[in-house]
Formats: C-alpha cells, sequence, structure tokens
C-alpha cells in the first residue's frame, strides 16, 4: 500500500529553503504516529534535510537519480520508480509512506492508495507546493481538527483520503 502523507498551507506549500515554513508539533507527533514501525519514502533532498537521519523505528528509503549513492546502514537507496513499485507488491503488508519532496510525490500519483495530509488554515511564504492531485478520484474516510494552543498556533486538520476502486 502507498500512502503520501504530507503538510500544506491553505495555498498548497509544502516547503522552503528545504525545511517546513511553520512550527507545528501536532503535524509531527501525527507524522511519528502514523509512520512508526512502517515505511518512509522520500528524495535525497527530503532525506538531507532530515534533523535526524535515519528517521528511527521506520524503514527508510531514498528514492534518488545518483547512482552510487550511499547512505547510513539500513537505508535503501533505489534510483528507478519501478524498484518502490516492486518492493511494495512484495511487503503487502507494510504501509509506504512517500514524505517528499514534490518530485517524489509526482512520481507516484499514479499509484498512491491513500493521502494523509495535515491542512493548515494559514499562508506562508515558501519555494515548494504539492503537486496538483485529483480529489475526485478519492474519498475523504477521516477528518479530525487539531488542537490549537501556545505550541501550536495555527488552525489545522488531519485528513485521510481512500482512492476509488
Amino acid at each position: 500500500m502507498i500512502a503520501f502523507l504530507w503538510a500544506e498551507d491553505q495555498n498548497g506549500l509544502i516547503g522552503q529553503d528545504g525545511h517546513l515554513p511553520w512550527r507545528l508539533p501536532n503535524d509531527l507527533a501525527n507524522f511519528k504516529r502514523e509512520t512508526i514501525n512502517e515505511v518512509v519514502v522520500m528524495g535525497r533532498k527530503t532525506y538531507d534535510s532530515l534533523p535526524k537521519r535515519p528517521l528511527p523505528g521506520r524503514q527508510n528509503i531514498i528514492i534518488t537519480r545518483q547512482v552510487g549513492l550511499t547512505a547510513e546502514p539500513g537505508v535503501l537507496v533505489m534510483t528507478q520508480s519501478a524498484e518502490l513499485l516492486t518492493y511494495a507488491q512484495q511487503n503487502p503488508t507494510k504501509k509506504l509512506f512517500i514524505i517528499g519532496g514534490a518530485e517524489i510525490f509526482n512520481l507516484f500519483k499514479a499509484d498512491v492508495d491513500y493521502l494523509y495530509v495535515t491542512k493548515i488554515a494559514a499562508a506562508f511564504k515558501g519555494d515548494v507546493y504539492m503537486p496538483e492531485l485529483d480529489y475526485t478520484q478519492f474519498k475523504r474516510i477521516d477528518v479530525k481538527a487539531g488542537v490549537v494552543d501556545d505550541r501550536n498556533r495555527y488552525p489545522h486538520t488531519f485528513e485521510i483520503y481512500q482512492r476509488l476502486d
């Protein structure tokens, strides 16, 4: 099963100079809760931007055009999208969470089964936007309002969509 997991502002912004343009601890906790003991798939730039590499408690996979790229022990490096699709078929009980960046989301738009999105009701400045997705091909199956408090200043929701058969 392939899922996208990301956070976006009200304009679809997902990044600024390789980082998140907001501070939202609720979103980071949700990310950890959803991905722990699963597989996280990302591009090399996203991997390089992580404060701790590899993400603990998860199988980390890097998709890159750089042939021969080496990463930390235990991290899988793939150079073709077909490799990931084969991995998904060989590991049907695992959720493969694609976590960015925009180019990687674009590679798997036709293959994604679930969308896990944190929608932030605010606008930020940045340089990377989520690729267009055809939401008519998905049904929202869950939505939860995030708690706004001193540490989480922006209204936000956690939404899950499933691809229609």
